[in-house]
């Protein structure tokens, strides 16, 4: 057992990746695959013909996971609360807090079949767990003495897999998409060297320099404030957050396979609380750009208090003369996995300014809503 917070601080500290899972799990037990829990495994017990409603719900910490029951196709219906055309596949990948509901009927034959969940892994040169986690979709006739058919995953670095997925889901039924753009944003998503703000760099800090490896957006790495930026912002305390959070990139270059300047290669990123101010009601694009300053990779992204629809999805840099935008039937999300190397494109409005009933006096910002990257 390890302390949770003291990972965190030391991770952060040092810039470097956390260190790999002891195990996965699937409700709360390991499986089979790991010797300390032979016994430890998860069972649903199915009637033959039959159709069961699954709730798919990625609760690790930093990892995206496969999923796949062997045999048996899984039809999404449903992602992130929000009902979809029903999509059948053999294998789903998620995301840290993405959610999805699934069919899977029972129409093989009689027998023990694995439910398994596996990394994905698409960043390169990180440690992390490769022990599958198993349970058993097992069938009412089956014994306990019975072999269980293997799950088939995707190897832990297959890109399209991911992608396939996203590729082909829909919204049950047509929807309003915002058509007409009051802000449109363009964010690039990616690791950088941060200056170091530990009070001993020497030990702190891994790279050359006194810098630390730092997610950061538009290249800027967020400095997480002593106070909510949320209050700050509706009690008018000054000196908390900037409002000056960019909405296009500092500079454009080839994202996916080039950096800043090469040679040499400028990947210092600048640090700040930095927010984006949006006016109440503000229908806004937001364009979310993978870059290879370090490595390309799959980047989750949540936007709190918001769902917002995928509109366009795809590999390599952005093009808007050439990207493909449903505005139809686009799924309905609330965390998206940003491609590696690739982009997507979601849109929303802006109407959810956040709760200010601790406010004691009214204050003249109540009609905008902050966007705050992290």
């Amino acid at each position: 057992m390890k302390d949770m917070v003291q990972i965190e601080r030391a991770v952060l500290a040092s810039g470097g990746a956390p260190p790999p899972a002891d195990a996965f799990t699937i409700n709360g037990q390991p499986g089979p695959n790991y010797n300390c829990s032979a016994n430890d495994i998860y069972k649903i017990d199915v009637v033959p013909g039959k159709t069961y409603l699954l709730r798919l719900i990625n609760a690790a910490l930093n990892q995206e996971h496969f999923f796949a029951i062997a045999n048996h196709g899984l039809t999404i219906v449903e992602v992130d609360a929000e009902y979809t055309k029903p999509l059948t596949t053999d294998r789903v990948m998620l995301g840290p807090g993405q959610t999805l509901n699934v069919l899977v009927t029972a129409d093989k034959p009689i027998a023990r079949y694995s439910m398994a969940m596996g990394p994905y892994q698409s960043a390169k040169n990180v440690s992390f767990q490769n022990i599958t986690s198993i349970a058993y979709f097992q069938y009412f006739g089956a014994t306990a003495n019975d072999l269980s058919l293997p799950a088939a995953l995707p190897r832990f670095d297959d890109n399209l897999a991911a992608k396939t997925v996203m590729d082909g889901l829909r919204n049950l039924n047509a929807v309003t998409v915002p058509k007409d753009i009051d802000r449109n944003l363009f964010v690039t998503i990616g690791l950088n060297v941060q200056k170091c703000r530990s009070k001993n760099p020497q030990k702190d800090c891994q790279a050359k320099g006194g810098g630390v490896m730092a997610a950061s957006m538009n290249n800027i790495s967020f400095i997480k404030p002593n106070t909510s930026i949320l209050e700050a912002y509706y009690k008018n305390i000054h000196g908390y957050f900037t409002e000056d959070f960019p909405g296009v990139p500092l500079k454009f270059y080839d994202f996916v396979n080039g950096a800043p300047n090469n040679p040499p290669n400028d990947t210092n990123s600048l640090n700040g609380t930095r927010t984006y101010v949006l006016d109440y009601g503000s229908r806004v694009q937001l364009i979310l750009q993978d870059t290879s300053t370090v490595s390309t990779e799959n980047h989750p992204i949540h936007l709190h208090g918001y769902s917002f629809y995928v509109v366009g999805y795809g590999t390599g840099n952005y093009d808007p003369d050439t990207a493909n935008f449903n505005l139809v039937d686009p799924p309905y999300m609330n965390t998206i996995g940003v491609p590696v190397g690739g982009w997507a494109a979601i849109r929303f409005i802006a109407d959810n300014p956040g709760n200010k009933s601790e406010t004691t006096e009214p204050f003249g910002h109540e009609t905008y809503s902050l966007f705050v990257p992290e």
